[in-house]
């Protein structure tokens, strides 16, 4: 049901769009509230929330996979720039999703303005994923970009876990999150604003900690991306006490939890918790099919633990450091010439 709304509202919408720049620029669209700068119509771009120089990572890391003809799915798209960019790179077809349908309009207008053909679906709270869009008939996904949400919930791990089923057997997932930059094992509380002033911000993974639990659901960190809080030019105060900063990891789907050498704890606990076998349908997840999907990107040998073949990802930070963008593809503004 939820499907065959959001068609009749994109049917809808898609007819009463400006076409001249003089009668975009006095819409109440235009004029609105946007998280994404965005090219309307030629030289006209809504005013978004980040400055040009804040480097969009997940973006970036999407270029090396290679989208033509894979199912994708998208997370908290907001208005709905990585659904146009998964579009244009060669998605078969793509699920755009949010809490709320609170980007509904500019969403539309994005479709109307990038002739870009992806569904919509509303999915409240971010957890239990996988039986939320397998009620739909969407649940099985090439490609899965999970970023900007694990900060914004109260239980990362949570909703990890309920996205791991959907994600096709050999598929690539795009984590990207809030970091504090340590090698802990642990969860920093955004108390007292002190991490983060926006009201709906509540943990920073340590990247120890995003690192293990990526091993431990399977998905093994093949490549990242980094930028330091202190490198963002930004209204938002993100400063503290604390080296923090924004991590991108692409990971591939593999069969079995991946420990270190020295890590006896995880596979028994893959095998005997209770909450691993409770929370994530692991029997959904072993009969997805396998997808081939390719993944460009190199990483420097010696950023690869030896004994799991995956990134370290502390080591990584400091080499795979990005200051600002280079150009306005890299970040969070979408031109109507961007093909990715």
């Amino acid at each position: 049901m939820n499907t065959i709304l959001s068609r009749i509202r994109r049917r809808l919408s898609q007819q009463s769009f400006p076409h001249t720049v003089e009668d975009l620029e006095k819409s109440d669209l235009f004029a609105g509230w946007w998280y994404y700068s965005v090219e309307l119509l030629p030289g006209l771009i809504t005013r978004g929330q980040y400055p040009s120089t804040f480097p969009m990572l997940p973006r970036i890391l999407l270029r090396n996979c290679d989208l033509r003809g894979t199912t994708c799915l998208d997370l908290g798209s907001m208005e709905g720039l990585i659904p146009v960019v998964m579009c244009r790179q060669g998605a078969n077809e793509v699920l755009a999703t949010d809490a709320i349908d609170h980007c509904q309009q500019k969403m539309a207008a994005l479709r109307h303005y990038y002739k870009a053909k992806f569904e919509f679906q509303q999915v409240g709270l971010m957890y239990d994923l996988g039986n939320k869009l397998r009620k739909s008939g969407r649940d099985s996904f090439d490609v899965i970009n999970l970023s900007g949400l694990l900060y914004h919930v109260f239980s990362p791990l949570t909703v990890l876990a309920g996205v791991r089923p959907l994600l096709k057997k050999n598929g690539l997932m795009i984590v990207s999150t809030n970091v504090v930059a340590d090698d802990t094992f642990t969860m920093q509380l955004n108390n007292a604003g002190r991490l983060q002033e926006e009201v709906n911000t509540f943990w920073y993974l340590s990247v120890g900690a995003l690192d293990y639990l990526l091993r431990y659901l399977k998905l093994a960190p093949i490549d990242c991306l980094y930028v330091s809080h202190r490198d963002i030019k930004s209204s938002v105060r993100y400063m503290s006490d604390v080296e923090s900063g924004y991590l991108s990891v692409v990971c591939r789907a593999r069969d079995e939890p991946i420990p270190t050498r020295e890590d006896n704890w995880m596979l028994k606990s893959a095998q005997h918790s209770w909450e691993y076998a409770g929370l994530i349908d692991w029997d959904f997840c072993n009969r997805q099919a396998v997808t081939q999907v390719p993944y460009s990107g190199i990483i420097e040998k010696d950023l690869l633990r030896d004994d799991t073949g995956t990134v370290d990802l502390l080591r990584a930070l400091s080499r795979r450091t990005i200051h600002q963008a280079e150009r306005s593809s890299d970040a969070h503004l979408l031109r109507l010439a961007d093909i990715s």
